[in-house]
């Protein structure tokens, strides 16, 4: 080895790069989970006309309604019936609790291809979520998201 000490360093630095490598592997991995999972929590819109609580089901980032003043009746607290829903066997159900946002992944910058009930209404919206300082941004849209509109959402609490 004397007469090729280059073989030697070359050698060492390969493990060192290694070793580097297996130990900041799974470091990176904790730090996407955690922005994965960040949309998790009971959010409220700032204009305080829906609540929301965002959860993980499987491979997926869902919502329960847990208020909307467009879905309550005038005591404002009663839930409204689905009435509007394109499928009849629905309409009878209550809007309390429903699961109206579906479909959300993670796509490395915010959470995409989701879908948007708007019981008010009946209507299915194609949706997407990104966090910025803090607020959600949960913007609706149908076809394409420059034809949308976007809801602004503070976090009330956390899940654990």
């Amino acid at each position: 080895m004397k007469k090729y000490p280059f073989l030697r360093k070359s050698i060492v630095h390969q493990v060192l790069c290694i070793l580097l490598v297996l130990l900041l592997a799974p470091i990176a991995v904790a730090q996407q989970q955690a922005a994965t999972d960040e949309i998790v929590g009971t959010w409220e819109a700032d204009d305080g006309s829906v609540k929301l609580d965002m959860y993980k089901a499987g491979s997926e980032f869902q919502a329960h309604l847990l208020y909307g003043n467009h879905v309550m009746e005038s005591d404002n607290m009663t839930f409204k019936k689905d009435e509007k829903n394109p499928n009849p066997v629905l309409r009878s159900r209550s809007l309390k609790n429903i699961v109206f946002v579906s479909g959300l992944h993670w796509d490395g910058s915010g959470w995409s291809a989701g879908s948007l009930y708007d019981g008010s209404s009946g209507r299915t919206y194609h949706c997407k979520v990104e966090i910025a300082e803090g607020k959600m941004q949960l913007r609706g849209y149908l076809g394409i998201p420059a034809l949308g509109q976007t809801k602004i959402f503070h976090r009330i609490r956390t899940q654990s």
